[in-house]
């Protein structure tokens, strides 16, 4: 059995009420699958745009089930339901801000509308939370961008060394002296 968990949140009033399937929750557990050789349990959770429902959430998964990486899909757009930022900020002691710079500088070769999202990261303790858009071409597109740095993030936060398949994607670590 594995002791490194993944948090997946899917924050979306329709996909909660059982309206749609979460196929954007479902890409994020395919990409960490195909992103990692290191064994790994995925904490998957579909709820409402609900920002205190997100923050509880969030804290759950990072200081009860112990995830050193949260990715959360939806939420991330100028509509007034989406909170998911907000509440990224509310429970993180660090924001990173590189990761929302890079993800929209990525997707704005795709589509001019990448402007409007507001994905962010931060770290809560000794996890990384990482939002990314609703639609599953983006989220992998976004994933690509960014994951590289996201196990070397994991080791500077004190969590577990988190190993990618190489031929699909490299994680980049410094060199030691």
């Amino acid at each position: 059995m594995s002791n490194i968990k993944i948090g997946v949140i899917t924050a979306s009033d329709r996909a909660s009420a059982g309206i749609y399937e979460d196929i954007s929750g479902m890409a994020i557990q395919e990409t960490m699958t195909a992103y990692l050789t290191s064994s790994f349990e995925i904490e998957y959770r579909c709820i409402p745009d609900e920002q205190e429902t997100i923050e509880a959430t969030m804290k759950e998964l990072c200081d009860e089930a112990g995830c050193c990486l949260v990715v959360t899909t939806g939420g991330t757009g100028p509509a007034p339901r989406d909170v998911t930022p907000e509440a990224t900020e509310n429970v993180c002691e660090k924001m990173m801000p590189g990761f929302g710079e890079l993800m929209r500088q990525v997707s704005l070769q795709y589509v001019p509308t990448a402007i409007l999202s507001r994905q962010t990261a931060g770290i809560r303790g000794q996890s990384l939370i990482i939002n990314l858009p609703g639609k599953p071409k983006s989220i992998r597109e976004c994933l690509d961008a960014v994951f590289p740095a996201v196990p070397y993030c994991i080791d500077l936060i004190g969590g577990p060394y988190l190993v990618t398949d190489e031929s699909v994607i490299k994680a980049f670590r410094p060199k030691a002296k």
